[in-house]
């Protein structure tokens, strides 16, 4: 297996994750986000709404969890990081998210202003693609 060649195409291809943070009453929570991973700097980027309870999780404690949700079979990236509050906005990344999830323009047009950008730093990811291929990469 292309270890980084098959976590390219399932970031690439998968548009929500599941991800974790520690909540303000220290146990973990979990939500399902829309993402955009950039391979050229391995940033990967989500919006929420500012007031959201994750905001504060994510103030009180950065760090993160992510599993993508398979569309086929078992094939997922997992990864824990670092969240970081973007110095960009999701206007900044409309065309990465809107190339990826069409209909993300809606939520866009529609909520942008009260959107903040998040950055999950991670340096290593399992890639699962089933049972009997699953392995660790370095990025």
């Amino acid at each position: 297996m292309d270890t980084i060649k098959e976590f390219q195409r399932i970031m690439d291809t998968q548009a929500d994750l599941a991800l974790a943070t520690i909540g303000t009453n220290g146990i973990p929570n979990v939500r399902i986000v829309n993402y955009y991973f950039n391979p050229k700097n391995n940033v990967l980027y989500f919006a929420t709404f500012k007031d959201n309870e994750k905001v504060k999780e994510m103030e009180q404690n950065r760090n993160v969890a992510f599993t993508t949700i398979p569309k086929k079979g078992n094939e997922h990236i997992k990864a824990r990081g670092i969240a970081l509050r973007s110095e960009k906005t999701v206007f900044d990344l409309e065309d990465c998210f809107c190339d990826k999830i069409p209909d993300y323009k809606n939520t866009i047009d529609f909520a942008g202003n009260s959107l903040i950008l998040y950055e999950i730093h991670f340096k290593t990811a399992t890639v699962t693609l089933d049972l009997s291929n699953i392995q660790t990469i370095t990025l």
